[in-house]
Parts: structure tokens; C-alpha cells; sequence
């Protein structure tokens, strides 16, 4: 459903239509991961996208790969692989060696094009050393879902960049993932409205005073005044104005994915509170038309971090298999576990789908 006041795409790359939110095939759950030096910030994030419903059935039914005319690296082929080898593994786990093959073995100029087209220096240190992605080297779980994600759709893309925007963001990756927010500046002066959109693939939220999820989205969404003289030009007063800023969720997306902004930027440290999530969500009051139908979503994954900084510690996830159950994953471990568990974590990553 496309919001008022945006333009919906005249052609997409991948038909909505085909889109299943339930699992095509009901089983036990695949295959634990090997830890194959400080991976563990790949490892929940490659079980929370194999157990994202409608993600796995598309990787399962090998649809791009069986089109893909992309020469070496591919990001959705090498999902697509792994995704079946844990799904109809026989081995309690395995290793993940292909997915790391792949992003190790690739030079700075093609990780930077495929996998990193926006983003800034810092954060390709994270990844990069010597001109190489280093698995071994401790990563955070956000930044490689984020760098997955974005890979994967422009693997969708076949390499074409003189694609229309609206166009681009049809993409099977998109049409999962992908919503709109809605950021709605008052001039103060004029007291004119101005809409702007922007596409998203996960919503990030700042936890500091948040007892819940709930909380934190209702922060998220609140009035806040902006700073004319560094932000805001009207372009009815033709000047820098102070305003005010509302953003919404203005297009829901299938699968919700949110991350508890839990770094202290001012410290190395880790926010560590206790930040509540409910198993089933409505986002509708967060939206732009909070008064309409209940949008309601299911809790299917959750990546939890420990350690004391955001610089060390441990990932692991707890995720939900097609026979309905609740599973913890840690590395090689797969243990069945009861939802109260799930929502007693101090999450990290909170995966839901609608």
C-alpha cells in the first residue's frame, strides 16, 4: 500500500503479489554455524534472514540464481546457497565457509561497489583492512545486516545503475523490507507544511530513558524542533527558518526489522538497561494515519548481544523455525526454547513480520 502523497511505481522488479509471509515448507530447524574466528556478528544475522519467512521461500526457490547473468560476485546467490545448505542440512552445523569465502576473497574496489556504495570511511574500517573484508575481525551484527541487505538488492538490480529510483526500490529485498518515513516540517514563520519521504530498511532507535519498545517508538515519532540555522530552508520565506519535525512510519513494511541503539557514542560502554518487547506489535499508532486499521506484527527474530562495551562481547539469536517453535542459536548450538525466554533477552536486534 502506497501512502498519500507518494507517487506509486509504474513497474517493479518483483510482483508484491508473489510474496508469501507464511512458509511454503514446514520443518525442523536447519543447521547451527560454526564460529570461524570472532563470527559470531555474521552468524545471527545469516539464521535471522534464513528464518525470515518470506525471504527463505524466494531463496529457496532459486529464482534469481536460475536468471542471474552476474559474473563473480553475487550476494543473493551465495544466500541462496547458504540458505539451503542449513535448511536441509543433515549436520547439526556447519560451516559457513562459502559466505566468507566470498566476502574475504573480494578486493576494495568491487566491496565498495557492491557492497558499499553509500557508505562512509569509518564504517568500511569496520570491514575493510588492507583492502579486504576480515571475517576474524569483530564486527557488530547492524552494520553487516545493513551492508547483507543492501548487497542483495543490488544484486537484484543486475548491475544496471541507470535504473529509476521508484523502480529500484520494487526489489524483492525492498518489497520484504523496505517501508517509507514520512518527515513533516512546520515552518514557524509561515506555518507552511513541507513532506519529504524517505525508503528504509530498518528503523533505528534511541533506547536512553526507553523502559520498552513501545517508548522508544512513541519517542521516535514525537515533535522535535529543528535548528534553522544549520537544517531548514523555507522555501516559501526563502530563508532559514526554525521548524518543527514530525517523522511517521508512512509505509509499513512486510518485515519490521528495529535495532536498540544501545552504543554510548560519548563512551565505549553499552547501554545495558532492560528495553521491554511484546511478541505481537501494532504499528499503526506510529504511522502517519495513526487512526486507521491496526497494522499487527509477529515477533520471529531476536539477536542478543553480551559484553559489558559495544567493542567485545558475544552474538547470539533466538529465532522462530517454520514448525512454530522457538529456537536459541548460538554459534553451533541450536536448543529449543519457550517464548518467555525470547522476551526476557536484552535485545539487540528485534526481527518482526506482519
Amino acid at each position: 500500500v502506497t501512502g498519500k502523497g507518494m507517487t506509486p511505481p509504474q513497474k517493479t522488479l518483483f510482483p508484491p503479489e508473489k510474496i508469501s509471509m507464511d512458509w511454503w515448507q514446514k520443518r525442523r530447524p536447519g543447521a547451527g554455524l560454526y564460529n570461524l574466528g570472532s563470527t559470531c556478528y555474521l552468524n545471527v544475522i545469516l539464521q535471522c534472514l534464513t528464518y525470515t519467512p518470506p525471504l527463505a521461500n524466494y531463496l529457496l526457490s532459486r529464482q534469481h540464481s536460475r536468471f542471474c547473468d552476474q559474473q563473480g560476485f553475487c550476494m543473493m546467490c551465495i544466500m541462496e546457497d547458504h540458505v539451503r545448505k542449513v535448511l536441509y542440512s543433515s549436520a547439526t552445523a556447519i560451516r559457513p565457509r562459502a559466505v566468507i569465502r566470498d566476502l574475504k576473497c573480494k578486493r576494495f574496489q568491487v566491496l565498495q561497489q557492491v557492497f558499499f556504495p553509500s557508505v562512509k570511511g569509518e564504517l568500511l574500517t569496520s570491514f575493510l583492512v588492507i583492502g579486504e573484508f576480515k571475517p576474524d575481525i569483530p564486527g557488530d551484527a547492524y552494520e553487516f545486516l545493513r551492508c547483507t541487505l543492501n548487497a542483495m538488492h543490488r544484486a537484484c538490480l543486475s548491475g544496471s545503475s541507470d535504473l529509476d529510483a521508484s523502480f529500484q526500490e520494487t526489489s524483492i529485498i525492498h518489497e520484504i523490507f523496505g517501508g517509507f518515513l514520512r518527515s513533516r516540517v512546520t515552518c514557524m514563520s509561515c506555518k507552511t507544511v513541507f513532506d519529504f519521504f524517505k525508503v528504509f530498511l530498518d528503523v533505528l532507535l534511541k533506547i536512553k530513558g526507553a523502559s520498552s519498545l513501545t517508548t522508544a517508538l512513541e519517542d521516535f515519532v514525537k515533535p522535535k524542533e529543528v535548528d534553522g540555522k544549520k537544517f531548514f530552508k523555507c522555501s516559501k520565506c526563502k530563508k532559514k527558518v526554525a521548524a518543527s519535525k514530525v517523522v511517521t512510519v508512512h509505509h509499513a513494511p512486510r518485515v519490521l526489522t528495529v535495532c536498540l541503539g544501545r552504543a554510548d557514542h560519548r563512551s565505549s560502554r553499552k547501554l545495558s538497561q532492560v528495553v521491554e518487547y511484546p511478541e505481537y506489535l501494532d504499528l499503526r499508532p506510529y504511522t502517519s494515519d495513526p487512526a486507521g486499521e491496526p497494522i499487527l506484527y509477529s515477533l520471529y527474530a531476536v539477536v542478543v548481544h553480551t559484553g559489558h562495551t559495544c567493542l567485545g562481547g558475544h552474538f547470539f539469536c533466538y529465532t522462530k523455525a517454520s514448525n512454530g517453535q522457538w529456537y536459541k542459536m548460538n554459534d553451533v548450538s541450536v536448543d529449543s526454547c519457550a517464548i518467555h525466554t525470547v522476551l526476557g533477552q536484552q535485545a539487540y536486534l528485534l526481527f518482526y513480520a506482519r
